[in-house]
């Protein structure tokens, strides 16, 4: 009965991240312009016509990346743009006429939901996620959740502080969620 139960929850799950992909009003191209890259994001770095110089690797916990030739780059903060044009800078110095780079991130770093929900966790980052899709991945509200007291505590804020949020605010790569509970 239990593995029955497990089951359903991935299905459902798979079926949510599937429709979020699908009717995202974000591209993935738009995100990933203004995004900052954080620790656990994924990117694929090409090097036009070097084939020696793609590579796919993860920001380790310091905001590094290792890249041929290069050694290791701190990238922690900045856009993919501008990983892009550090090490098209970085080829020029030395090793490449004129490279061309390209870079995009391949998966980004988790968000999680804690508090009163169903399942409490880290879940993968899709774009176009809002709050209450969030909690639907995350097995929607427990009975005594305060739907009304919800709160993100944000990757991108200076201030770590939570801030007060609806259920159709959008989520961000690494957020924190937590759904408060509601008193009788």
């Amino acid at each position: 009965m239990n593995n029955k139960l497990d089951y359903r929850i991935y299905i459902q799950r798979y079926i949510i991240c599937l429709m979020l992909c699908i009717f995202s009003s974000i591209s993935i191209a738009d995100l990933s312009s203004a995004y900052s890259l954080g620790y656990g994001d994924l990117v694929s770095i090409k090097v036009y016509g070097e084939d020696d110089l793609s590579v796919e690797t993860q920001l380790n916990d310091l905001g590094v990346i290792s890249f041929p030739f290069l050694g290791e780059l701190e990238v922690f903060g900045l856009t993919v743009t501008e990983v892009q044009e550090k090490i098209e800078t970085g080829l020029k110095e030395g090793f490449l006429v004129n490279p061309k780079v390209s870079v995009t991130v391949v998966t980004y770093r988790r968000f999680y939901v804690n508090g009163e929900v169903r399942q409490p966790g880290g879940f993968a980052f899709l774009p176009g996620l809002t709050v209450r899709k969030a909690i639907s991945l995350a097995g929607g509200f427990t009975p005594r959740a305060a739907q009304n007291k919800i709160y993100i505590i944000s990757d991108s804020s200076e201030n770590r502080s939570p801030a007060r949020v609806q259920l159709n605010s959008s989520v961000k790569p690494g957020d924190v969620i937590t759904v408060k509970q509601r008193f009788f």
